[in-house]
């Protein structure tokens, strides 16, 4: 047994870094997101992980119509 089969079959988690990579933000505006609640993260140690589908389902959520 490997730590993905534990750990859900595959389950990506990104560091603050990629996070902010892929949002094209700062990490600055991540950790706020994080702190705020409004994308979940895990605590490993001193630093954060955030779940893959979390990032996405974040994104997903936070269109809205400029007019």
């Amino acid at each position: 047994m490997n730590a993905s089969s534990v750990i859900g079959g595959g389950t990506q988690f990104l560091t603050v870094a990629e996070v902010a990579s892929l949002m094209r933000v700062s990490k600055m505006t991540v950790y706020r997101l994080v702190h705020s609640g409004e994308l979940p993260a895990v605590r490993v140690g001193r630093s954060f992980r955030v779940h893959a589908k979390a990032v996405h389902d974040y994104l997903e959520t936070s269109y809205f119509d400029a007019g």
